[in-house]
């Protein structure tokens, strides 16, 4: 861990850099604490690349994974997009490729494809629309009840969905590493050793896991809810970053992890320094070809037109 003196230093110049290059930092809220309060937006990864593609910022450093850099490059294409960590990956973005996804979807094809957002550029062009875990169940809902859905590329998401609207969909055999291990068993020990908490569940986790839950909600979602639900305790099930803005927003609340594990190494991977060397060099750049980004914008414009 870096030395408060450290932190404070890598911030100011941070800080300082940000505005002689006309940058705006997003974060999201899995990332580490000191990574968080340096940004202008912390919150989920779509809504950060809207929020960054209504800046006059000409640059745009995103603290996260690497399809949520293409996602602000797909909306900002005349700005410079920056991932920090060039490394960090999602494991169940690299899930699904565009090939395995055009080879799939020529076996059924009247199907409706969609995608979650946690997918790369190339996937979101091979597919009709996309969503995000806080709008699926609308976005599934809103589609011709004639025609099959091939959900892409959470299962565990897909199921939830699913169990939702009623409909029957293909499921791609995908999962997030970290939602997919955490165990009822884990949960269930979470519970008694906190009995008057409210168990908030990412719909990412398995179903075993989702039907234990209070509440079931994306991240901005889960947050929403704890400031308006009267509860003083909550156990929260998905990763650790987002007990920071927890326990920030609402001091006078007890916050609970599900599981000690559910640490993601690809959104832990960005550090401050990695977040000043990106200001200095104006590398990692994040580009999306051309062609692949109308194709994923019409994508993401479907979504954003489902009422």
């Amino acid at each position: 861990m870096l030395a408060a003196a450290e932190i404070e230093r890598l911030t100011d110049d941070i800080t300082k850099l940000k505005r002689e290059r006309n940058a705006v930092i997003l974060s999201h809220v899995y990332q580490r604490p000191e990574v968080q309060e340096v940004a202008d937006f912390v919150g989920d990864s779509l809504e950060l690349s809207r929020l960054a593609a209504g800046t006059e910022a000409e640059v745009i450093v995103f603290c996260g994974v690497h399809f949520m850099a293409e996602s602000a490059a797909i909306l900002s294409p005349r700005k410079t997009v920056l991932l920090p960590a060039g490394n960090a990956g999602c494991p169940m973005a690299d899930m699904v490729t565009a090939a395995a996804l055009r080879a799939k979807k020529a076996t059924v094809p009247d199907a409706v494809t969609v995608c979650y957002v946690n997918t790369s550029a190339a996937v979101k062009a091979e597919c009709d629309i996309v969503c995000t875990s806080a709008n699926a169940v609308k976005v599934v809902a809103s589609l011709p009840e004639d025609k099959p859905v091939l959900f892409v590329p959470d299962q565990n998401l897909g199921a939830y969905v699913s169990s939702r609207t009623g409909r029957d969909m293909i499921l791609w055999e995908g999962y997030c590493n970290i939602h997919q291990h955490l165990t009822a068993a884990e949960v269930g020990a979470a519970r008694a050793e906190h009995p008057d908490a409210l168990l908030l569940v990412h719909p990412e986790c398995a179903p075993e896991v989702v039907a234990m839950a209070d509440y079931v909600a994306s991240t901005t979602g889960m947050l929403r809810y704890a400031g308006e639900n009267p509860a003083r305790e909550y156990i929260v099930a998905t990763e650790t970053g987002i007990l920071h803005q927890f326990r920030k927003r609402y001091p006078d609340k007890q916050f609970y992890p599900a599981a000690q594990k559910l640490v993601c190494p690809d959104m832990k991977v960005t550090t401050l320094d990695k977040v000043l060397t990106a200001l200095q060099t104006l590398e990692p750049r994040v580009t999306v070809p051309e062609e692949i980004r109308e194709r994923a914008l019409q994508c993401l414009e479907r979504m954003l037109a489902v009422q």
